[in-house]
């Protein structure tokens, strides 16, 4: 639980997809007690919900009309926060094909970008009131736009033939080399200042002792 004594701590990763970002904040939110929360996965819920409504990227003005009427709340499962969208919890489908191939062009309208900003900036809040002593958030930009300030900026990168493959390894398919393409502005934004991390030839307990030991350091 946090104290009065304990600083409460930010940790914003960036990085592309497949670079490790979800798998190491988990089990640093575990190490720390921090309130995990995966952005990718609120824009996956917002792509699935437009999609469900017929809303496509491509048609702008239904877009923009669209974005008032999206009502965000969290729920906490675990330690992970979890989007709500009118009252309603994302399905099975924010991982699968078409949310897959649509997700990073949703992500890159400036106006959704900037509804979403707020949000994410409030689970400092949710995680305040359940207690965690901080919160990690991944994601394309945190570390740039929504928390710039964050006590640790990481930076989490790979080979993305590496990358193809650990997504292959889980079962799922993702364009890789198209998603960077969309997401490198956001991406190399986030990459100025942080503390880059290649993953290619790491394991995943590797990655997390390397961050680990930098939040342990600056905290003794």
């Amino acid at each position: 639980m946090t104290t009065s004594q304990s600083p409460f701590l930010i940790v914003a990763i960036d990085g592309g997809a497949a670079s490790g970002k979800s798998s190491t904040s988990r089990l640093l939110a575990e190490r720390f007690n921090l309130l995990h929360v995966d952005t990718g996965s609120f824009y996956r819920h917002i792509t699935a919900e437009l999609l469900r409504r017929g809303v496509l990227h491509s048609d702008r003005a239904a877009l923009l009309a669209a974005l008032p009427g999206l009502h965000f709340s969290t729920r906490l499962e675990g330690r992970s926060a979890r989007m709500l969208i009118d009252g309603q919890p994302a399905g099975d489908e924010i991982r699968g094909p078409s949310v897959n191939e649509h997700v990073a062009h949703y992500a890159a309208v400036p106006e959704l970008r900037e509804k979403l900003i707020d949000y994410q900036r409030d689970q400092v809040h949710v995680a305040r009131q359940h207690g965690f002593r901080g919160l990690v958030m991944e994601g394309r930009d945190i570390g740039s736009k929504i928390f710039p300030d964050a006590d640790f900026r990481f930076f989490l990168f790979a080979d993305p033939v590496e990358r193809a493959k650990r997504r292959a390894a889980e079962g799922r398919e993702d364009a890789i080399g198209k998603r960077d393409t969309i997401d490198s502005q956001r991406l190399n934004q986030s990459a100025q200042g942080a503390i880059a991390i290649d993953s290619t030839f790491l394991t995943l307990d590797q990655v997390v002792e390397k961050m680990a030991g930098l939040i342990v350091e600056k905290l003794t």
